[in-house]
């Protein structure tokens, strides 16, 4: 997420109330998650574990809760609590605004295209040219959507991130602040949820084809020509690349990888990074003629235990 104009290190400091390592003016562009983050954004870190990551990344500004020696041509904001700040900075600077009409104002809709009754467009989004958005379909604030676009009765674009902090009190949850981007010529169904990003976008790339009942989890990238069947559950920071495959009620952990072309067949776990090309099954997921194979072989178990004792 950028921030409409570039602030200074001192400024953002005097925001969320901390102390700053680095020079007062040092600029400071946007906010990110480590996975997103480019020169100029802050990230948040609050875990020795994740320490050098965050420190070692694009990012140029780290939010850490430990005073540590501020790699060069980078700063720090040392607060007690970055979770909690960088919430403060994804209200300050994206803010909710309650809607007052169904279609907001500030929305921008293109030629030809189809608003059914009971749709919710929020503050900001953008739908392209020649689009059907069927009824009771709710788009939140700040969502891109291309040309060409069918959304079926149902779908959400644009909830909050599945992602939460665990504290004495009970659970904290990090606040959105980015967007969904569907890009053109995609067909969504009905009943499909799509999470926005926390500070980028989740993306669904020209092409794509989703099923009904589709959970696709915040900051997830989806390529080019995708087919995506009923009951898929997507987690959060996944890249499916191009003409991937989906078939029903697959699941993904977060973090992963899905090469171009793979296949997935249906009720797989995909609990790991897999190459593209091939067609895989299974919990935790293995290449389809791996596990057919070993299969055959657990069916000659008995024959040879027979033969044994024989």
């Amino acid at each position: 997420m950028k921030f409409p104009k570039p602030h200074t290190l001192k400024s953002i400091a005097n925001l969320i109330d901390c102390k700053f390592v680095g020079d007062a003016n040092f600029q400071v562009l946007g906010m990110n998650e480590i996975h997103v983050v480019e020169p100029g954004d802050i990230v948040f870190v609050d875990h020795p574990k994740y320490y050098d990551k965050a420190l070692e990344s694009a990012a140029t500004i780290i939010l850490i809760n430990k005073e540590v020696v501020c790699p060069k041509g980078k700063a720090l904001l040392v607060s007690d609590d970055p979770f909690r700040d960088f919430n403060k900075l994804t209200n300050h600077f994206k803010p909710f605004v309650a809607a007052t009409t169904a279609i907001s104002n500030s929305a921008r809709i293109g030629n030809k295209t189809i608003i059914q009754p009971n749709v919710f467009i929020g503050h900001h989004v953008v739908i392209g040219n020649n689009c059907t958005i069927h009824s009771n379909v709710s788009i939140y604030d700040d969502a891109i959507i291309g040309d060409n676009v069918t959304i079926h009765s149902g779908s959400v674009l644009g909830a909050n991130a599945f992602y939460y902090k665990n504290r004495p009190d009970g659970y904290d949850r990090l606040k959105s602040g980015g967007r969904v981007v569907i890009k053109d010529n995609v067909d969504i169904g009905a009943g499909c949820t799509i999470d926005r990003g926390v500070s980028g976008d989740t993306i669904i790339g020209e092409g794509s084809k989703l099923d009904n009942l589709i959970q696709v989890g915040h900051d997830t990238i989806i390529g080019k020509k995708c087919l995506i069947a009923s009951q898929v559950g997507i987690a959060g920071c996944v890249v499916i690349e191009d003409e991937v495959t989906l078939w029903g009620q697959v699941g993904t952990t977060s973090g992963i990888t899905i090469g171009k072309k793979a296949v997935i067949q249906g009720q797989s776990g995909v609990t790991k990074s897999i190459e593209g090309g091939k067609t895989y099954w299974g919990t935790p997921i293995q290449e389809v003629r791996l596990k057919l194979k070993e299969m055959a072989s657990i069916k000659q178990i008995p024959n040879i235990l027979k033969q044994l004792k024989n």
